[in-house]
């Protein structure tokens, strides 16, 4: 059984700094693309960053491009999502999700994402 387990949220003042990590446990992380999507009080889930298997290629939601950064360890079974110059709508909990299929790209659609961790959550005070 495939486990999803995200740490590192918290309060951060805005133009502040987190980094989130995903473990993963239970199946072949190596081979599987990762993704990171947030949700906000009364807004629906949102993509915010995915990663290739391999981790050579990476995309992000335009609201975070340049400030977030998405990367893996596979030796350690773990993704994170390094956070910068943080903005009070970055406020949400975030997910970390595995995409449904191995060894396929990492796409933006929550959809293609069959396992999803609890969430962490991150507030950023202005």
């Amino acid at each position: 059984q495939v486990q999803l387990v995200e740490s590192g949220g918290g309060l951060v003042q805005a133009g502040g700094s987190l980094r989130l990590s995903c473990a993963a446990s239970g199946g072949t992380f190596r081979l599987f693309a990762m993704g990171w999507f947030r949700q906000a009080p009364g807004k629906e889930r949102e993509y915010v960053a995915a990663l290739s298997y391999t981790g050579g290629t990476t995309t992000y939601a335009d609201s975070v491009k340049g400030r977030f950064t998405i990367s893996r360890d596979n030796a350690k079974n773990t993704v994170y999502l390094q956070m910068n110059s943080l903005k009070a709508e970055d406020t949400a909990v975030y997910y970390c999700a595995r995409r449904r299929n191995a060894m396929i790209a990492p796409t933006t659609r929550s959809r293609d994402y069959d396992y999803w961790g609890q969430g962490t959550q991150v507030t950023v005070s202005s």
